[in-house]
């Protein structure tokens, strides 16, 4: 039978996510693996998550097990909003950061579109924009948004400095477009000085996705959008037909955590560990990676970007490093055009610490052996 007649127009639009085709054809457990996104087991607050839902329970009864308000619970939105110092009416809750893009795709694209965003692009928000058949360029003369990660990027670790922030700003303004100020990581800061956000230099036209994925455990799925009252109006009608609402039960764990100090108290543990592997990542590059081989030293967030000679292609060089042990996610795939074949991202954050000094020094030799 013939399906491909029943699939939308949109269908064709879709992108695969190689890191999530890693995860299908191998045990991340049995391999030496940089190359998802994931936080830290070792962060996740298991110990206090029975209290949490024994509390939650306690304080809310069945109306934790019931259905929710689309734009979330009051609770956890006022408590967002007092950490952030905005308006309640200008917190949306999503069911994840990643919700958050989409519906921002959804909202404000139509095919053709124009999205403005510097390569190289978070490879989920690539594959929310080019879904809905929006053109994802570094520059034109009309754009809907601009998007960005400006604390610690995925996938190249970088943080943009205020002045590269101001010229955000002053383009969009330019363009009279929005800004989508994507945050996943902004509270994993490990060393330099915090940046102001773009939401703060220009509240009237920024939508800043927050996450309690990287903060708290990704298994809850749950982020926020804080934008202006009249946007995310639409992102709430759009979201009835979505979800209804974000999952009730976890939105009221992730208030209770957040209120109690819990958070606070667990990111201190987090960037401590977070920071120590981010430096044992960069002592073992500089250890065992050959000459030609230049990596980022990110502030903060979960990943190194590397740079390899011209004669290395990380995507040909893959199956055979994967078939030997090691993942990585290639550079090519976050780039609009797929160029730059000489790049590859690495996590620190996921890895065991015990293999991520084999896992280096096997993609240290892989790396020599195919640049000769």
């Amino acid at each position: 039978m013939d399906y491909g007649k029943f699939f939308s127009a949109d269908v064709p639009s879709f992108l695969r996510s190689p890191v999530r085709e890693i995860f299908r054809k191998v045990d991340l457990s049995a391999i030496c693996s940089f190359a998802g996104g994931y936080p830290a087991a070792d962060t996740f607050p298991v110990a206090e998550i029975p209290s949490l839902a024994a509390s939650v329970l306690a304080k809310y009864g069945t109306k934790a097990l019931q259905y929710g308000a689309t734009q979330g619970v009051p609770e956890l939105r006022e408590a967002i909003a007092q950490r952030y110092g905005v308006p309640v009416s200008q917190v949306q809750i999503t069911t994840s950061s990643q919700q958050g893009i989409d519906v921002c795709s959804r909202v404000f694209l139509n095919p053709g579109d124009v999205v403005l965003a510097h390569n190289p692009v978070y490879l989920g928000a690539l594959q929310s924009f080019r879904a809905y058949r929006a053109q994802v360029i570094e520059y034109a003369s009309q754009a809907k948004f601009i998007y960005v990660i400006p604390d610690f990027n995925n996938p190249s670790g970088e943080t943009m400095s205020l002045e590269e922030r101001q010229e955000i700003v002053r383009l969009a303004r330019e363009l009279d477009c929005l800004i989508v100020e994507d945050s996943p990581y902004r509270e994993l800061r490990y060393s330099g000085e915090p940046v102001v956000s773009i939401r703060e230099l220009a509240p009237e036209r920024t939508l800043q996705l927050g996450s309690f994925s990287k903060i708290f455990a990704p298994g809850f799925r749950l982020g926020w959008i804080i934008g202006p009252e009249e946007l995310l109006e639409q992102i709430y009608v759009c979201k009835q037909c979505l979800d209804l609402c974000p999952p009730v039960f976890d939105q009221y764990l992730a208030t209770e955590f957040l209120v109690s100090g819990a958070l606070d108290r667990n990111l201190q543990k987090t960037i401590a560990l977070y920071k120590h592997r981010r430096d044992l990542m960069v002592s073992l590059l500089e250890k065992y990676m050959p000459a030609g081989v230049h990596w980022t030293y990110p502030e903060g967030g979960l990943f190194l970007w590397l740079t390899l000679p011209e004669s290395v292609d990380t995507v040909a060089l893959y199956d055979k490093a994967l078939a030997a042990g090691v993942a990585y996610v290639a550079g090519s795939f976050f780039y609009t055009d797929g160029s730059h074949c000489n790049t590859m991202r690495l996590n620190f954050s996921f890895i065991d610490e015990a293999k991520m000094e084999p896992g280096i020094k096997l993609l240290a030799s892989l790396l020599a052996q195919h640049a000769d």
